[in-house]
């Protein structure tokens, strides 16, 4: 979700009500879904490499985007991705406009006139079709953005719950999971939904009706994006605003991969949430330490408890995304951290294709997928340097240098009497360790370097 619209649903947080008595509310049939073409669903293993998260915030319109990911998939699989996270996928109320945060018709890929128009902001149903056959004809999987607290574009209808009219009334041209006032906070029983957002109806979880929709029917949002569509996994936008049983029950439905955006920097609150959910969590205590260590010069932030530490299964680690970009010196230095520690490490589109070096990124990933593996040891930290070392096979360690001259430093290594070398280039250094492990190494200023055995 976007930054500056959850600003607002923090503040908008409250207790509502609804039913579980679907009785109230007359029957809508399973009916016949938009023609799909079934994508090669072959199971892949998402999370021992790195993820790209596909687009950012008012990435180009008109319905070019997901054209434009495409004829990117096989350079990003040849670098070592094997994940695109795709934003919101089906028709939003403001149509060819809509980042898909505001969603309308969750089975109209862009195949159904409304909202103002056929195509979605990002492309046809049979553009992003091509999208998830040409990522999975190159192994990547395929995330889909799930955007299930709340609902926009409803029309107004009297509601009594709340005596008077809400914009609760949906009517999809996909005749798939229409929506009335039974169906969103407040109705007529306590709910355990504890989250709205910026004002919009905010979908009910308690109701059989909306579980049905969401995860039961054969047709369901979860069922019919793996099996018709062919998604691999998923993303849960906003879960603060629903109860983690939801995102359990969604993702046992039809398995795959899912991460939640929990965006809170508490790394306690997010294991505790990611356990419940059985899924994993994007770590915002990591990237809150990562800010503060390079924002402030004191690098000693990045012993900070994060989930990656309590939990490396269930961390998605990240530098900047399509809500939040507050890592603006030596950003490279953040990936460095990402891609050589624990977690499954997400990638930036715009850092990636745009604003970084490219050629760097790339050899970060290759280590990070050729390197990087065991347990974490962490050597050393102060205000400008920082040293840690993985601990298995090969393993690696990383020297980051946040200060304006190059530095060096004995470190104690996981080989004896054993040549490294350097394997981001910026050092010529080939020492060889001590028959006790320790070697001398260094980094460079505003850099790092990262050891492993030749």
């Amino acid at each position: 979700m976007k930054k500056t619209i959850t600003i607002v649903a923090g503040a908008l947080l409250a207790l509502s009500a609804c039913t579980t008595e679907d009785a109230q509310k007359s029957t809508v049939t399973e009916a016949a879904a938009p023609a799909a073409t079934p994508s090669n669903l072959t199971a892949r293993s998402t999370g021992s490499k790195v993820m790209m998260q596909a687009f950012y915030w008012d990435c180009p319109g008109g319905g070019t985007w997901w054209n434009t990911i495409s004829g990117k998939v096989p350079s990003w699989a040849s670098a070592g991705i094997d994940a695109i996270w795709l934003p919101p996928a089906t028709k939003g109320s403001s149509g060819g406009y809509s980042m898909g945060y505001d969603p309308f018709d969750y089975f109209d890929f862009g195949s159904y006139n409304q909202m103002g128009n056929t195509e979605t902001r990002f492309g046809s149903l049979a553009e992003i079709q091509s999208l998830i056959t040409t990522a999975h004809n190159n192994d990547l999987s395929v995330i889909a953005d799930i955007v299930i607290n709340h609902c926009s574009g409803g029309a107004s209808q009297s509601n009594p719950f709340t005596g008077g009219s809400t914009y609760t009334n949906f009517t999809p041209a996909s005749g798939l999971f229409a929506r009335s006032y039974y169906d969103f906070h407040p109705n007529d029983v306590h709910a355990s939904d504890v989250g709205t957002f910026g004002g919009y109806p905010d979908l009910c979880h308690d109701k059989t009706y909306v579980q049905d929709w969401l995860y039961n029917n054969t047709n369901s949002i979860a069922k019919y994006y793996k099996n018709t569509m062919g998604f691999d996994g998923w993303r849960f936008d906003m879960v603060k605003g629903f109860e983690p049983w939801v995102v359990k029950n969604f993702k046992n439905a039809v398995g795959g991969f899912a991460v939640g955006e929990y965006w809170d920097g508490n790394a306690a609150t997010l294991e505790t949430w990611a356990n419940s959910a059985e899924s994993s969590a994007f770590d915002f205590a990591c990237y809150y330490a990562m800010r503060d260590a390079l924002q402030g010069n004191d690098l000693t932030k990045l012993n900070n408890d994060m989930l990656l530490k309590r939990n490396a299964y269930r961390a998605v680690t990240f530098v900047a995304n399509h809500d939040t970009d507050e890592i603006y010196n030596n950003k490279i230095l953040a990936y460095a951290y990402i891609l050589t520690h624990e977690g499954y490490p997400c990638i930036f589109y715009r850092d990636y294709e745009e604003w970084l070096d490219k050629n760097k990124l790339n050899n970060l990933i290759w280590i990070h997928n050729n390197k990087a593996s065991g347990s974490t040891t962490y050597l050393y930290a102060d205000n400008d340097e920082y040293v840690a070392k993985r601990n298995g096979s090969p393993g690696l360690v990383v020297y980051i240098n946040n200060s304006d001259s190059w530095q060096q430093r004995w470190v104690e290594t996981n080989w004896a009497s054993t040549v490294i070398k350097d394997y981001t280039g910026n050092s010529t250094w080939e020492p060889t360790t001590q028959s006790g492990k320790w070697v001398q190494i260094q980094a460079p200023p505003h850099g790092y370097t990262i050891w492993s055995v030749k």
